[in-house]
């Protein structure tokens, strides 16, 4: 796991926030947020995943359509999070799930967008997987 020590919560409109992988991580493993992996099954599937996260996909591949179920599946998701638990949400790069946050928020749920995603920022060769990221931070994931 990463040796920096996670910063606050940044505000943001229309959800509660962004957060670091670094803070996202520490909240889920203590038990106050549910971490949701907003990516699609195939990237799951093919660049990896985090183990104990639920998947709940915002838009499905083939075509990238919303996730008809995303609202049903948020909702089961968090059914256990009355109290003040959190949804800290993950996508690629930290985009799909800034939209994920919002919609959570309009069900009603504190919802924080976890930034550089998964895979972390493009660098200046366009590739993702070596500038941040939750992957390149270290912290726990898997892949088939």
């Amino acid at each position: 796991m990463s040796t920096t020590p996670p910063a606050s919560p940044t505000p943001a409109d229309g959800y509660a926030g962004d957060v670091t992988p670094a803070l996202a991580c520490q909240w889920w493993q203590a038990g106050e947020a549910v971490l949701i992996d907003v990516r699609t099954d195939a990237e799951r599937e093919w660049v990896g995943f985090v183990p104990g996260a639920v998947a709940v996909a915002w838009k499905q591949w083939p075509g990238m359509a919303l996730n008809p179920d995303f609202d049903a599946a948020i909702r089961a998701a968090l059914s256990d999070a009355a109290g003040g638990r959190r949804a800290v949400l993950l996508c690629r790069s930290g985009v799909r799930s800034i939209a994920a946050a919002k919609r959570a928020t309009e069900l009603g749920f504190e919802a924080y967008n976890i930034l550089e995603g998964f895979e972390g920022n493009a660098d200046a060769d366009a590739h993702r997987g070596n500038l941040g990221g939750w992957r390149r931070q270290g912290l726990p994931w898997r892949q088939n």
